[in-house]
């Protein structure tokens, strides 16, 4: 049974953010939204949160953070993914060799690669850490694993990378299982450095052979001379919000209907399977679109 709230929007995703700690120290972080979360969930707890997922047709699950490789669970967590529902996870990817053949092995299906700069020194001045060897290491090793295809998330900010997109085109242009997602900056963080990113998005448009709406939020994938590009823009987009199918649990267990909004949380920890199936079809019936 698919759950649909009362704007007849079909809930077929979650995310599960696994822990808010986090190995990097980006300007921009909006941490999933959360709100000075406490105790992690533990894997058993992961575990049942699927279950009952999977018995209201969710087909898909991304795991996020923090940084989700920090668990040292995080193999036993994406085994316990039911059969029939995708995983895949959000990663800065810096310990992703460590663990690419170990997740593909476990079932996950691919990974999302968080990667803001290619230029060493300006990768340090977003994220707080001079790791950007490591994350393409890990990129290589996940194409090498086979957790594809592997859309490389770049938050776009002016002053500081906005110059690079050709650069990232360069850098995914030839290879089929590279995605490039260039992504308006969310401002959860007083960060000063937001770019609008319609410009770009009409400037993509007009240099694509092929332009494909994708099902999910109506967003668009441009191709362009081997390189395939999407542009993600949820702020004042009442079209991200139109097509949402997402709903969201935070690190220390509690269902999150939208990543805007703190104020409606529901506390499933500690619930009886009953429980959490009656709070997960309260959560869906309490959503709505952030921006209408």
């Amino acid at each position: 049974m698919l759950l649909k709230d009362s704007y007849d929007r079909p809930v077929s995703n979650i995310r599960i953010s696994l822990t808010p700690r986090c190995n990097l120290q980006c300007i921009y972080c909006h941490r999933e939204g959360e709100v000075k979360p406490e105790k992690e969930l533990s894997q058993e707890e992961i575990a049942e949160i699927l279950r009952v997922a999977a018995k209201f047709g969710i087909r898909s699950v991304k795991f996020t953070g923090g940084e989700p490789l920090l668990r040292k669970d995080i193999v036993e967590i994406v085994r316990s993914v039911p059969e029939g529902m995708e995983s895949s996870m959000t990663t800065n990817g810096i310990l992703l060799a460590q663990y690419a053949t170990d997740l593909k092995a476990a079932g996950m299906k691919r990974v999302n690669v968080s990667i803001d700069s290619i230029i060493p020194e300006t990768y340090k001045k977003i994220t707080g850490h001079d790791s950007l060897k490591k994350v393409l290491e890990g990129v290589q090793a996940a194409l090498d694993a086979g957790l594809t295809p592997i859309k490389i998330n770049m938050v776009v900010l002016e002053g500081i990378n906005d110059h690079e997109i050709d650069d990232f085109l360069a850098y995914i242009r030839g290879n089929r299982n590279l995605v490039l997602q260039l992504i308006e900056l969310m401002n959860f963080n007083n960060c000063e450095h937001h770019t609008k990113l319609n410009d770009l998005e009409d400037s993509l448009a007009a240099r694509s052979k092929t332009i494909i709406t994708r099902r999910m939020h109506h967003r668009k994938k441009y191709c362009l001379d081997g390189a395939e590009v999407e542009v993600v823009r949820p702020l004042h987009n009442s079209e991200f919000c139109k097509f949402c199918n997402r709903l969201r649990v935070t690190s220390d267990g509690k269902l999150k209907p939208c990543l805007l909004r703190t104020d409606n949380h529901i506390d499933i920890r500690g619930k009886s399977r009953k429980e959490l199936e009656d709070l997960f079809v309260k959560a869906v019936a309490t959503r709505e679109p952030f921006y209408k």
